[in-house]
């Protein structure tokens, strides 16, 4: 962290927090707190990707451009802010409570939840900012594109044998180049996912309260998301799926302010002194909430958040494609019960339109270096092959299903791990699929895998899984549960049919793979909240039934139902306690970082705490490089395969120029005429085919140099 160009980072963050001051709801509107983070995330991240473009068709993707960018945005921010004062009304907006009021309107169950998500929270951002980057993903193509990036001054494809750092949309990337930039290193790489992680439970609260839950099922919902050992170990990664499921959060939270129509949240959903509740109403909408926001800068947003998570992970689209609809669809309906169906879709085949706009202007430029180099916008035949199903029948569809749901709810306990992967393979030998067919299974993987332990790549969420099931369920079946007003039983029916179609078009689309498990977070954030309205409901319902007997002193039938509904109380609060300790225990020993142990983040020093997953390369690669820096070599050549690492040699090489021996892309070739040395990750024999026959060639166990005869070392270490 000690790095003079750190302090850059003052001029985004100061941005952001004017972004955020102009940002604010001018209405009264559902947790316009909440609603602020999701308009400033989706406003700051356009900005920070559509900048990286502009600069890289300038050429100018350095420090000084990107400062020279944030310094422009800090300016068109403090204008903005400047404006929005002025517009505000005289005295102020509405009083507020304030944290201790709130935090003293909870009850002691409430304080409980909100303190292990925050706990979650904390512990998650010392093991971000304790942690360096040390993924396999990381160190070969997530952080190696960004270092070609900074070395050749833009984006433009180049030279590479790993396709995975040209062929995967780069959307956090950009914005991991702003701090890689600002701060000359990765020391701070781990906020981007800490910070989606943050805004994806914040937004899931709100989603929660759009949909008439109060303030015990917004907790409830937030602690769920903040408890799945999916989330909790990619917090504090430079992986990618968090920062969709952030992005398809704060769209998510959009669409459904743009849905519109007036709600009540009853008391008996709230709980007690909830949003509904004595002492804790939210200004003005207490009773009510206003209709739709769906003004042109609402639709700009939408375009902004789509376009974001397309660039992200295509996935997300999955979920942003029927959000969208639902958008559309309500608008319609809107302009036909005013009398104006022409009007109404006037103004969404415009908006649409803008949306269109605002995506191609986000996504356009990747979307069409892939093309100009591959033929096609998704990318090569190998890739689309590897990744999408290849079969669409119903029973391939059912199969697949299938298999993501083992995964997903995969334990640590054998006999029922065995039991499910037994019986999904029983379903698929019964509609006459191989489990493991290529064709809906990813290259050169098998079904079943193991998956329950706390890694970072596979690990399942079982309780959290299972739970957010029966509430998306239960919400389609029964939306009115607690007794919630008709027209937020049909949002929340609606809101289900999204997040079903959503998980239709992944479970059609995406093979099955052994670490599937994280490619669900998208669609996580989503469920969440319904998670949230079954729980609340389910402890509501428990204590106004307790309530009930002692004040009537029911007996027979009424009193065996009331302690039925109260086991069936305890015996979710059991579950949620056991989810809880998943998530903790994810923090403390997860992989590949943790907080206890030999390999805690908080031991290790930087260099070593990169290779906890490969413990004996740390030494390979500092040999290496040595030799390579002490034959004075300018232009290093690099040979590997698909899956090695890259990013190391960017880090002990720097200064240097790092040239890819082989390439995947059929328009960018290497050139090897400036060659003077070759570092080498992967067989021997490979690096020897690689390099003239007269070079020398040493490996140090997986890595190894080559050297011309003139630049060798007579003797090595």
């Amino acid at each position: 962290m000690n790095n003079p160009l750190l302090p850059l980072v003052i001029v985004p963050a100061g941005t952001i927090a004017l972004l955020a001051y102009a940002l604010r709801p001018g209405n009264p509107v559902v947790a316009a707190g909440r609603l602020t983070l999701a308009r400033t995330a989706v406003v700051a991240g356009g900005y920070a990707v559509v900048s990286v473009e502009v600069l890289s068709a300038l050429r100018r993707l350095t420090t000084a451009g990107v400062v020279s960018a944030w310094l422009l945005a800090l300016v068109l921010a403090g204008v903005a802010a400047g404006w929005r004062h002025r517009r505000d009304r005289p005295g102020g907006a509405e009083p507020r409570p304030l944290v201790v009021e709130r935090w003293h309107a909870l009850t002691r169950g409430e304080r409980t939840v909100a303190v292990v998500v925050a706990g979650l929270l904390l512990a998650e951002l010392l093991l971000a900012l304790a942690s360096p980057p040390n993924t396999y993903d990381s160190q070969s193509y997530h952080l190696p594109k960004i270092e070609h990036w900074v070395a050749q001054g833009d984006v433009e494809f180049y030279p590479v044998r790993i396709h995975r750092q040209v062929t995967y949309a780069p959307g956090a990337e950009y914005v991991l180049t702003h701090l890689r930039l600002l701060t000359g290193g990765d020391a701070l790489y781990g906020l981007l996912q800490w910070s989606a992680g943050v805004v994806a439970v914040l937004a899931v609260t709100r989603l929660t309260r759009q949909l008439g839950g109060g303030r015990r099922a917004q907790l409830l919902a937030a602690f769920v998301l903040a408890s799945a050992p999916a989330v909790v170990l990619e917090a504090s990664s430079t992986q990618t799926d968090l920062v969709t499921a952030g992005w398809v959060a704060c769209l998510a939270t959009l669409i459904l302010d743009s849905v519109g129509g007036r709600h009540r949240v009853p008391a008996s959903a709230a709980g007690p002194g909830s949003v509904a509740g004595p002492g804790n109403a939210v200004g003005p909408d207490a009773a009510a909430e206003p209709a739709a926001l769906a003004g042109p800068g609402t639709v700009v947003l939408l375009g902004l958040a789509t376009g974001l998570i397309a660039l992200t992970k295509q996935t997300g689209l999955f979920a942003a494609a029927p959000l969208l609809i639902w958008w559309g669809l309500a608008g319609l309906r809107r302009g036909a019960r005013a009398g104006r169906p022409v009007r109404a879709a006037a103004g969404l085949a415009a908006s649409t339109l803008v949306v269109l706009a605002i995506i191609a202007a986000v996504t356009g430029p990747y979307v069409w270096r892939v093309y100009a180099e591959f033929g096609h916008p998704l990318g090569p035949d190998y890739l689309r092959n590897s990744i999408t199903m290849q079969r669409h029948d119903p029973a391939a569809f059912v199969v697949n299903g299938a298999r993501q749901a083992q995964s997903l709810l995969d334990t640590p306990v054998p006999v029922l791990s065995d039991w499910t992967a037994a019986g999904v393979d029983a379903l698929a030998r019964t509609l006459g699929v191989d489990p493991s067919d290529p064709r809906i299974t990813f290259d050169r993987t098998t079904f079943p895998a193991e998956v329950w332990y706390p890694s970072e790549d596979k690990a399942a969420y079982p309780v959290q899984a299972l739970i957010m099931m029966v509430g998306a369920v239960v919400c389609l079946v029964r939306p009115a549960l607690a007794g919630a007003a008709r027209a937020a039983a049909g949002r929340r029916r609606a809101y289900a049919c999204v997040l079903l179609a959503g998980l239709a078009l992944h479970t059609g689309t995406v093979k099955w793979q052994p670490w599937g498990n994280r490619l669900f977070l998208y669609l996580v954030v989503l469920a969440a909240p319904l998670a949230g309205l079954m729980l609340a409901a389910v402890f509501t319902a428990a204590g106004a039934r307790r309530a009930r007997a002692v004040a009537t002193g029911e007996v027979g039938p009424r009193s065996r139902r009331a302690t039925g509904t109260a086991l069936l109380a305890g015996f979710v609060t059991v579950t949620l306690v056991v989810g809880g300790v998943a998530g903790a225990l994810s923090a403390l020993y997860g992989w590949p970082r943790r907080l206890v142990g030999s390999q805690s983040a908080l031991v290790l020093d930087n260099w070593h705490g990169r290779f906890v997953a490969r413990p004996e390369w740390a030494d390979q690669y500092v040999q290496v490089a040595a030799v390579i820096r002490a034959s004075g070599a300018q232009y290093v050549g690099i040979v590997q395969s698909n899956d090695t690492w890259e990013y190391p040699w960017w880090l002990l090489l720097r200064g240097r120029h790092l040239l890819a021996m082989h390439s995947m892309l059929p328009h960018h070739q290497p050139n090897y005429q400036r060659i003077d040395a070759v570092v080498c990750a992967g067989p021997e024999q490979m690096c020897r085919d690689s390099v003239p026959p007269d070079w020398k060639v040493r490996m140090y166990g997986e890595v190894g140099w080559a050297l011309p005869p003139a630049k060798a070392p007579a003797a090595t270490p």
